[in-house]
């Protein structure tokens, strides 16, 4: 069994009723002090010259925690414990082997989950049989136990369970793995891990099933480029002149919220304190929130190409301009936001799994010229570019991507939807697409596919694995 591969499904979810949002908080809050009680105890021994981390006891504690979250949730907690020890022990043996370059900082040894003061991270645990995911035509619903207290707190009937309705499509099945709630503080949002363990021999299979459409080897093939922008986290030009632009201008909002937040917080502590565990979980949410959106765009993306036969991607290595050539505000929007380089290793992972090679090429100043005329007299402003010379007015990024890819496959027609102006050129079924925490949608509201002042919206989805 586990030497079978793990993969992770993500969704978001809502309690279906405010009886179960408060049963669900004071759940989750009650892990925290376990996590940190056993982490204490396990610490102590580590800093001991005479003790060992695996002989600290913890046992004990259950008989205080068990009646609020239940036994098999606190082995649980135990069980992940156990399995960051063993994580840190393993980076601390790579750091110390001089053969080993993968872990240049020594490791420090798992931490906390927040405190009573700050607060604690609202993180739940439910064993792999104790719980069920219920895939109907309309709703999705997640079901599990709580202990006895909570159980009388809220006056549950018998056998009955924290039910939560579930938002998002499992791209993996397999068998149940230990489920993770994560409430993110930042969003309002609870997220929900669903790891399955897959048979080897179809893992392949599930790749290749997640996806509509598969390349057809027997027609023509084209490719394609994506710039990475600034403003938008991809935007595509293939040979055949389609293009699609993801907009990223309501996330980076949120993005730079979530910054100012954390600025906030840090100008609040004591002058000898550098963080705290709010912060570092802001900063942990953060991430997270911008690696769902960012992932989920790379696999509409991928099936974006696959239903126009792409085979070959380019994509611009920004390694180049982003030290040299951009302003801080686009480095900031790169580097912390898009974080570039995870985002390419998400491509070529992504892409390569349905049979698209990716290839990076330099794209220094590849939006300082005119793709059509070649003529360096352009202006850049935002998502608007403008040739002086033959008046051509384009989507910035889509311009980047129109110049990368002649400059791979050599002069080629004017690609369709390019305008900044997204009303004007665009098809029916998208070449602007907007993120709405859930999925990627068609966009097109005019000279912004959002406002910057919009605060994201998410629509309850159904979902039935086939």
């Amino acid at each position: 069994m586990s030497d079978r591969p793990q993969r992770t499904n993500t969704y978001t979810a809502d309690p279906v009723s405010d009886r179960y949002r408060e049963c669900l908080f004071d759940w989750l809050a009650a892990h925290a002090p376990l996590w940190n009680q056993i982490t204490y105890r396990r610490r102590q021994a580590y800093f001991s010259d005479d003790s060992d981390v695996w002989d600290a006891e913890y046992t004990d504690l259950y008989d205080k925690y068990a009646p609020l979250i239940g036994k098999a949730t606190c082995q649980q907690i135990a069980r992940k414990n156990s399995e960051a020890w063993r994580s840190h022990f393993r980076l601390l043996e790579q750091y110390h082997d001089d053969s080993n370059t993968a872990v240049t900082e020594k490791p420090s040894p798992p931490g906390y989950w927040g405190n009573r003061n700050e607060g604690y991270e609202l993180h739940g645990l439910v064993r792999n049989d104790l719980y069920t995911l219920d895939w109907n035509e309309d709703t999705t619903t997640l079901e599990f136990g709580v202990g006895n207290v909570l159980e009388d707190r809220y006056d549950f009937e018998h056998n009955e369970r924290v039910t939560l309705e579930v938002r998002g499509d499992p791209q993996w099945r397999g068998d149940d793995c230990r489920l993770e709630l994560i409430y993110e503080e930042h969003t309002d949002r609870l997220r929900v891990q669903h790891p399955v363990r897959i048979q080897s021999t179809d893992l392949r299979k599930q790749r290749e099933g997640a996806f509509t459409h598969t390349l057809d080897s027997e027609n023509t093939t084209q490719a394609a480029a994506i710039d990475v922008g600034a403003n938008n986290t991809l935007a595509i030009v293939t040979e055949t002149g389609d293009t699609a632009v993801y907009h990223a201008r309501p996330e980076f909002k949120r993005f730079q919220d979530a910054s100012e937040r954390i600025a906030t917080l840090q100008s609040e502590l004591p002058d000898d304190v550098y963080t705290s565990h709010r912060i570092q979980r802001l900063y942990d949410d953060r991430s997270q929130t911008r690696d769902h959106s960012r992932d989920a765009a790379v696999k509409h993306a991928a099936e974006w190409l696959l239903e126009r036969n792409i085979d070959t991607v380019y994509v611009g290595d920004l390694t180049d301009v982003l030290d040299t050539h951009w302003s801080a505000d686009v480095n900031e929007k790169t580097h912390a936001f898009w974080s570039h380089r995870q985002l390419l290793d998400r491509i070529e992972l992504t892409l390569g799994d349905v049979g698209i090679t990716v290839t990076e090429t330099g794209e220094y100043d590849s939006s300082s010229e005119c793709p059509e005329c070649g003529s360096s007299d352009v202006t850049r402003d935002g998502d608007s570019f403008r040739c002086h010379d033959c008046e051509l007015d384009a989507h910035s990024d889509l311009a980047g991507a129109w110049n990368l890819l002649q400059s791979e496959v050599g002069p080629m027609a004017r690609p369709a939807a390019l305008s900044a102006e997204r009303d004007r050129d665009a098809p029916a079924d998208g070449a602007y697409w907007q993120w709405n925490d859930h999925e990627w949608t068609p966009a097109g509201y005019g000279e912004q596919s959002w406002s910057l002042d919009q605060p994201s919206i998410s629509e309850p989805a159904s979902s039935q694995p086939g």
